[in-house]
């Protein structure tokens, strides 16, 4: 029973076989390689409009990279307290954009409202020296506590960031796994909803290493190849990393796979809500599951051998904290998770 995270599933048998067959013969480098050369017409083809993609091997580079492209280091990136890039990545956005501030907005299962965000940007004293200025924000779909920004959620978002001149950036580790829970077009919660670049993640959801910077605004991409190339994010043997995209989009590969773990969450969370000693802590909307377990629940799990995560950090809801005995848990579904798994773990809470 592991849903410790979807980092620790394997690899899409797809994905793998591409890889092995890049194995064969020899390829251009540096991005001179067919499979590069294949990478934008087929991402175009998906968002349905003109762009430029930048693939890369981490997501920590992809997110510190994009928003550095639209901030400057004596400005400022607006995202939620809960944010990634805030509390998971070690500085990589402030060190990139050489300086740039980051700047959390508090909001229920680590989502901002547009009128969260407005009111903010109403109060900041505009053109004041000594007041940090905002050039950008950033949002991750799906949230970092497994909830989905819906397609008009973002559009109001986007009007906002607009209307103060702010370019948006969306992290989208789990992006595949939004798509497949809105059942919407990749289109209509990026570049339609006023997103100007979007960090593209693969790894979560069946990639050996693969991510990729999505820039939907042409001129915003002029500066990307050198900032890659200076912090080491070129690879030499880029085929690796373009042929792991093109199979995981290749015929809906990517939501079969986020669709797949999708569900198992839906499963995990349908155990949780039948037992009287467990509540869900956010709603389950993606991947992810987050749960106030009594402590005799987690330690039944623990026993049986479940492997999750406790989270120390914060709530998804300031209203909603842990009550007396309780643990706060989050479980990952994986494109690997089995029935068998999420069968075991309703058998062991439902036992109690």
């Amino acid at each position: 029973m592991n849903f410790a995270s979807d980092n620790t599933a394997g690899i899409s048998e797809r994905i793998l076989k591409a890889i092995n067959e890049a194995s064969t013969g020899f390829a251009g480098s540096y991005g001179g390689d067919d499979a590069t050369r294949a990478l934008e017409a087929r991402f175009a083809e998906v968002f349905e409009t003109d762009l430029t993609v930048f693939p890369l091997a981490t997501g920590t580079a992809a997110n510190a990279l994009s928003i550095a492209t639209i901030t400057p280091p004596w400005r400022a990136v607006l995202c939620s307290e809960n944010a990634h890039i805030m509390t998971d990545e070690c500085g990589a956005a402030e060190m990139f954009t050489g300086g740039a501030k980051l700047i959390g907005l508090a909001g229920r299962n680590a989502k901002y409202s547009a009128r969260t965000l407005a009111e903010r940007l109403e109060t900041w004293p505009p053109g004041a020296p000594h007041h940090t200025q905002p050039a950008s924000l950033s949002l991750s779909q799906a949230s970092e506590f497994g909830s989905v920004w819906q397609p008009d959620e973002l559009a109001e978002i986007g009007e906002v960031a607009r209307a103060h001149g702010l370019k948006v950036h969306m992290d989208g580790a789990r992006f595949a796994n939004a798509v497949a829970s809105l059942q919407c077009a990749p289109a209509d919660i990026t570049w339609r909803a006023g997103v100007d670049i979007l960090s593209f993640g693969a790894t979560k959801n069946g990639a050996l290493a693969a991510e990729a910077i999505v820039v939907f605004d042409k001129e915003l991409a002029a500066s990307l190849p050198f900032r890659r190339m200076k912090t080491g994010h070129l690879l030499s043997k880029g085929r690796f990393l373009a042929v792991q995209l093109l199979a995981y989009l290749e015929d809906g590969h990517w939501l079969k796979l986020a669709g797949h773990s999708n569900a198992m969450a839906t499963r995990l969370a349908e155990a949780i809500e039948a037992s009287p000693k467990a509540r869900l802590a956010a709603p389950v909307e993606a991947n992810e599951v987050f749960a106030y377990l009594d402590h005799t629940v987690h330690e039944a799990l623990q026993t049986a051998g479940a492997d999750y995560h406790e989270w120390p950090m914060s709530v998804p809801d300031k209203e909603d904290p842990p009550r007396e005995g309780e643990v706060l848990a989050r479980f990952v579904a994986s494109f690997q998770t089995s029935g068998q798994e999420v069968g075991r773990f309703a058998q062991v809470i439902g036992g109690l």
